[in-house]
């Protein structure tokens, strides 16, 4: 992986239109299918759990284009059904959301070098989500500075344009469906985070460590600190996963 400062790519000429239209659609063909699906059947069952929930469609919609998150959307709809003010709804999307932060400050300087406007490159922050990140910081590097800012898009703005329709589409159909398939679809966003997961440690030994670890953990603590089973599951996964890394490496 390339180093921040080589990430910048110094500077560089605005990319060419129609090399800007090639990333683009290299963005589109690479963009890995079967997390970004299994998302969309995600964001699909949290339309039905809008739906059920009694919000409006417009609402959910918005919720899904404003946040792209959906533990800061799914935090909303929570709030919103116990009526809970305007600034408990706020702080409790603020707080899904502080884990998106460290990976915006990481995934920018990959974007940055292609002379397009800086407005784009703010807008294109705004996809951070989890698969979309997994998926930069796994290619961004191997592709020319000039180049990342349009693949990135490439992927970027389909997997939105598509989270809003499933969005839509979750929402009329909930009604018409099993509650336990409703449930089931909205089941699929762990599920969704764990294959992200490990596709993201694909290289890493300590990270599949991590992973299996934090898998193991999280039904030993459930019963014993309900609550705190992840929280609890993944520090101390995590850490026992990186300290075997290091005595490896000794």
């Amino acid at each position: 992986m390339a180093e921040p400062n080589e990430a910048e790519g110094g500077p560089h000429r605005a990319v060419l239109p129609g090399t800007a239209r090639a990333a683009f659609l290299r963005g589109v063909r690479e963009f890995p299918l079967v997390p970004g699906g299994i998302l969309l059947f995600a964001v699909m069952g949290f339309g039905a759990l809008s739906r059920d929930m009694g919000i409006d469609l417009g609402v959910a919609v918005f919720s899904t284009a404003a946040i792209f998150a959906l533990p800061g959307q799914v935090a909303l709809l929570t709030e919103q059904a116990h009526g809970a003010s305007l600034i408990a709804c706020a702080l409790a999307v603020l707080l899904t959301a502080t884990r998106l932060l460290p990976m915006s400050v990481v995934l920018a300087p990959y974007l940055r070098g292609s002379g397009l406007p800086r407005w784009v490159l703010v807008s294109a922050i705004h996809f951070c989500a989890v698969t979309l990140w997994v998926t930069g910081m796994r290619r961004l590097p191997e592709i020319a500075p000039a180049e990342r800012l349009p693949y990135f898009l490439g992927s970027a703005i389909p997997l939105y344009t598509l989270a809003m329709g499933m969005t839509v589409l979750g929402y009329l159909i909930a009604g018409e469906v099993p509650a336990l398939i409703a449930a089931a679809l909205f089941f699929l966003t762990p599920i969704y985070f764990v294959l992200s997961m490990i596709q993201s440690a694909e290289r890493s030994p300590a990270d599949k460590l991590a992973i299996l670890l934090g898998l193991l953990l999280g039904p030993v603590f459930a019963p014993l600190t309900p609550g705190f089973e992840l929280l609890l599951a993944g520090v101390i996964g995590g850490t026992a996963a990186y300290a075997a890394s290091r005595w490896r490496v000794r």
